[in-house]
């Protein structure tokens, strides 16, 4: 499939421009399924959430809607929305999806999973947010949902970046009122697969423990 200029590299994908309407995504590392990943989206663009419009999908490249505007994180530096805004937003975006029926299951207590919804993964758009990066997409529990987002935020927070005292103040907001939604299990499996997540710097990996304590803390 022909590509345009690039418009943005991720860990293991680059976003290509096809024109004004349509942008590809094509990965780079072949972990992913785009026709997988395309179906998923289109089941919960069905019911009402918001991601992009899909046009095509091959196992390695997925045409979507181009979307205008920032990232939550992008945001963030542009000074457009605050940290305890990021935080409820990632909280509404996470009740809404688990509010969706699963697309294979027809256990009742198991729903789409995002797995990777965080400020960079989530498009302020002239329409509102939406979430982008379904490629970690699976159906399961909820509670593991929100561990993986609050794993990957606390992560941030502990590991010495700029923006850690900004990704704390997000995760005290997903959290707050919240707390019932992580659950023991969902925290233990987030913190395995985040561990032998292949994307993972030695780093990251290494403040795990510390950021599992953070969550915990917050949680008390």
């Amino acid at each position: 499939m022909r590509t345009g200029r690039l418009l943005g590299s991720g860990r293991s994908a680059d976003v290509y421009e096809m024109d004004e309407a349509w942008v590809l995504r094509r990965d780079r590392a072949g972990w992913g399924d785009a026709t997988a990943e395309a179906a998923v989206m289109q089941h919960v663009r069905s019911h009402g959430y918001p991601v992009p419009r899909v046009r095509a999908a091959t196992r390695g490249d997925l045409v979507m809607e181009r979307l205008s505007g920032p990232t939550m994180l992008e945001a963030f530096g542009q000074g457009l929305l605050s940290a305890q805004e990021a935080g409820l937003t990632l909280a509404r975006l996470l009740r809404k999806l688990h509010a969706v029926p699963a697309r294979l299951s027809a256990d009742p207590a198991v729903r789409v999973l995002h797995l990777d919804l965080h400020p960079d993964n989530v498009m302020l758009t002239p329409d509102g947010p939406k979430v982008i990066d379904w490629s970690n997409a699976e159906e399961g529990p909820p509670g593991l949902d929100w561990a993986m987002s609050a794993v990957i935020l606390a992560q941030v927070a502990v590991g010495g970046e700029t923006i850690g005292g900004v990704a704390e103040e997000v995760l005290e907001a997903l959290l707050d009122g919240n707390e019932d939604q992580v659950t023991e299990e969902g925290l233990g499996e987030a913190g395995r697969r985040r561990a032998v997540n292949p994307t993972m710097s030695v780093q990251e990996v290494e403040v795990l423990g510390e950021a599992d304590a953070l969550i915990r803390e917050l949680l008390r």
